[in-house]
């Protein structure tokens, strides 16, 4: 109980919290109505930098969600031409984060990073198609198990403006393992091949729990 309403925090959420908690006493000084104001946002801010344990299904049959969000694309298309995979086609889930979200991204499988890639970018809404291709983001391509390519993409939100990677190329990883994070608002966009998709759109998933595809 004690967890639900104090989580853990990320490491990245501890001095926008100082911030927010400073700039909420220089208010208060200001407007009463105004510190109240800054306090709500205070709170805000610690529970978007929460940073809960989850636990994966642990299987190699399954890909389980990346991100917490809502589901807003499952569809067929040709893989990132980042990683050259432009010519090959993959099934692509995306799941767009809002501010009330938890933003720490984790490892759709178990298996071996063998490629990371940052792209700077815009700060398009993270909803967008067009969002895919011009914002800030990072690619991730693990090799499962089986040998193949599962792609993992964090892409910046229209009032993001940083993707926190917490692993290296050649990182051995547990599936549901923390990956990065990506600071107010963003998308986490699957590829995969050989896997049917379990979720639909408008779905609201967990990251490392929901079962997002099935071989």
């Amino acid at each position: 109980m004690i967890d639900r309403v104090f989580p853990k925090i990320h490491a990245e959420g501890y001095k926008f919290i100082v911030i927010f908690g400073v700039a909420t006493l220089v208010l208060y000084f200001i407007s009463s109505l105004l510190g109240l104001v800054g306090f709500l946002l205070t709170i805000w801010c610690y529970y978007f930098f929460r940073d809960p344990e989850r636990k994966s299904i642990n299987s190699d049959d399954y890909l389980v969600s990346p991100a917490d969000g809502e589901i807003v694309k499952v569809e067929e298309v040709n893989g990132p031409k980042e990683l050259e995979l432009e010519e090959k086609k993959f099934t692509k889930v995306s799941v767009f984060m809002n501010v009330f979200d938890c933003h720490v991204n984790r490892s759709p499988c178990s298996g071996k990073i063998s490629e990371i890639i940052y792209k700077p970018g815009k700060f398009i809404n993270a909803s967008l198609d067009k969002a895919s291709e011009d914002n800030e983001r990072c690619y991730y391509k693990i090799k499962n198990s089986f040998g193949e390519d599962i792609i993992v993409v964090q892409i910046a939100g229209l009032i993001a403006r940083r993707i926190v990677t917490e692993c290296s190329k050649d990182d051995n990883i547990q599936q549901g393992s923390r990956i990065g994070m990506i600071r107010f608002g963003s998308r986490a966009d699957i590829y995969f091949e050989n896997y049917k998709p379990l979720v639909k759109l408008e779905q609201k998933s967990l990251a490392g729990e929901t079962l997002l595809a099935k071989r």
